[in-house]
């Protein structure tokens, strides 16, 4: 009789209809979905460390952070309320959502170095936008790309335009994190650069901004793209 109750349990969960069950996203979770929490979490304001895909403890505690302040039962996990009201969309159903698959190659992060190097950008985020700064009291554009490789022991030169000639160009379906990318803005050719992260974003030091994630392809830099060059 056991039998007969487990297997008619088991026959009405594979019934269920998967498309009308909305996910949540839990600590250990790992793919896109939860690499763009992160993002939009720190497009907020939330300390997340790297937007690397991984739900670990410092996205639980950015996620509690956020619940607490939208009046959210601040308990870490993402369900459809705080998705909707963190992401402006409904929320994925398990149909739709892979939460497991392998991450790092959705990034790039395919080395090291370009790891180490963005981690260490990031730690900089934040940081005042100054005109002719090259410490982490204030950047111009180039001085905070320049400040960075260095801290990776590799030295570029100080100007956009000057890092721009000075590397081998890629084109934008070829660009990894860690590349360089190069905008023109006040003057024809390279005068404001970022160092790409992956996903179409990068890092890079906004005169109105300070350091802080933009996206490279739409709305104000988009339209300013002019290519990339590739340091390490």
């Amino acid at each position: 009789m056991l039998g007969v109750v487990l297997a008619a349990a088991t026959t009405a969960a594979v019934a269920l209809p998967a498309q009308n069950v909305f996910a949540s996203f839990k600590p250990g979770q790992s793919g896109p979905e939860v690499a763009a929490i992160q993002e939009q979490l720190l497009m907020e304001g939330y300390d997340i460390g790297i937007p690397d895909g991984v739900y670990g403890a410092r996205t639980v505690a950015a996620v509690k952070k956020y619940q607490a302040s939208m009046g959210l039962a601040a308990d870490g996990v993402i369900g459809n309320f705080t998705y909707k009201k963190l992401m402006g969309r409904e929320m994925p159903t398990h149909r739709t959502l892979n939460t497991n698959r392998g991450y790092g190659s959705s990034y790039g992060y395919g080395s090291s170095t370009a790891r180490e190097l963005i981690s260490t950008a990031y730690d900089y985020v934040g940081v005042p936008y100054v005109f002719g700064g090259t410490t982490p009291w204030g950047f111009d554009c180039s001085g905070y790309t320049q400040y960075v490789f260095r801290q990776m022991g590799i030295e570029i030169p100080r100007t956009a335009d000057a890092q721009y000639y000075a590397f081998p160009k890629v084109s934008s379906s070829e660009l990894e994190p860690g590349d360089l990318v190069f905008f023109e803005t006040y003057e024809p050719g390279p005068s404001h650069c970022g160092i790409y992260i992956g996903n179409g974003q990068m890092l890079q030091a906004g005169s109105s901004t300070g350091v802080t994630v933009s996206n490279v392809f739409s709305g104000y830099w988009g339209a300013r793209y002019i290519g990339a060059a590739r340091v390490l």
